[in-house]
């Protein structure tokens, strides 16, 4: 359970998280958040708020939970694991995700996601994902197709 400022940030946002809580999620972050994961790459500020909002607006299915949230000194680090239907033949995925925080002011400056993107890709695009999931090409393509999809997302908002 968390226990000092840091954890109970982290813990924080990982609760609105559970309760699709944007605005929640978001008060957590700075202004100039930097957030990195492979799926995505690194995003930058209003960009990384708005990820969280448009993958919300589109998980309808979407759970996750949390655990072990330490404050590490420098950093706190936290496990997640994100359970949703993926794509048009709603395919099962049960993502298991390290997360790294650095804080400064009582906010989330820097988030880093962690997860084994191959194995994703298994479960997500079941053979597709097998056999070229593990590849330098397949992550570009799918940070190129994620970026796209929250441009349009934030078009559509502005």
């Amino acid at each position: 359970m968390a226990q000092n400022e840091n954890e109970l940030l982290v813990a924080r946002f990982y609760t609105a998280f559970q309760n699709k809580d944007v605005a929640g999620m978001q008060a957590c972050y700075a202004d100039d958040v930097v957030f990195t994961d492979p799926a995505f790459g690194t995003l930058h500020g209003d960009a990384a708020k708005q990820m969280w909002a448009m993958l919300l607006s589109r998980g309808t299915d979407l759970s996750i939970d949390f655990s072990d949230v330490k404050d590490n000194g420098q950093t706190v680090t936290a496990n997640w694991n994100a359970y949703y239907a993926y794509g048009p033949k709603k395919r099962k995925v049960h993502n298991k995700i390290q997360a790294h925080f650095w804080l400064e002011g009582g906010l989330i400056v820097h988030h880093v996601d962690r997860f084994d993107l191959w194995k994703w890709s298994r479960q997500a695009l079941g053979p597709m994902g097998f056999v070229l999931g593990w590849s330098a090409y397949f992550k570009q393509k799918l940070q190129s197709k994620t970026r796209a999809m929250l441009k349009k997302y934030m078009a559509q908002k502005a």
